[in-house]
């Protein structure tokens, strides 16, 4: 029963995640996503476009990965991809709180959640570099949906987007190919400043 008990406790402390919310519009530019409806999106993204990926992947374990990559933010607080000031003490902040929420599993599961965060982190295998485009490309779909809103409010430009996703094609040529051209058309609308 204790090992069934740490596992609720780990249900119900991801429950938090509901409450994180990110800079990204939802598509209909409604209101800002949060980290868990994030996560599910990228799962479904997972399976639906595996075909894409550059190399074969196992796609259990990567929507496992896109499920558990953020709820590190928790603790940490979700950093927005274009805060310098944030990004600075992200490492930190998202390692303290992998130590306690993954901390809060049974041993072998603890191993594994937290051996696919770091897997995600250092985007090495497969599975993580396609996780981490799809990490990268589904804000972008977000944005180009929304009319470019949480990039008009950042005043985020188009270099900056490219910077973010210079490892993008890592996971997928053809998805890094079709969102060159999204990023482009939201430049040419005035939704990214062309810098």
């Amino acid at each position: 029963m204790e090992k069934l008990e740490q596992q609720l406790q780990f249900l119900l402390e991801l429950d938090k995640q509901k409450e994180i919310v990110r800079q990204t519009y939802l598509a209909d530019g409604s209101r800002k996503e949060g980290d868990a409806e994030h996560a599910w999106h990228l799962a479904v993204m997972a399976f639906l476009l595996a075909d894409y990926a550059n190399e074969k992947i196992d796609v259990l374990k990567t929507i496992k990965m896109v499920l558990l990559h953020d709820v590190i933010e928790i603790d940490a607080g979700d950093t927005y991809a274009y805060d310098t000031e944030g990004l600075k003490t992200k490492k930190d902040r998202e390692i303290k709180a992998a130590d306690r929420i993954y901390g809060m599993l049974p041993e072998e599961q603890k191993t594994e959640y937290r051996a696919l965060w770091e897997e995600f982190e250092a985007r090495e295998t497969p599975e993580a570099k396609f996780a981490r485009t799809l990490d990268n490309v589904q804000p972008i779909l977000l944005n180009h949906a929304s009319g470019g809103r949480s990039w008009r409010e950042h005043e985020v430009k188009k270099s900056q987007v490219m910077g973010r996703n210079a490892k993008t094609h890592e996971g997928s040529e053809i998805l890094w190919e079709h969102i060159k051209t999204i990023i482009e058309k939201n430049v040419e609308m005035g939704n990214l400043a062309d810098e």
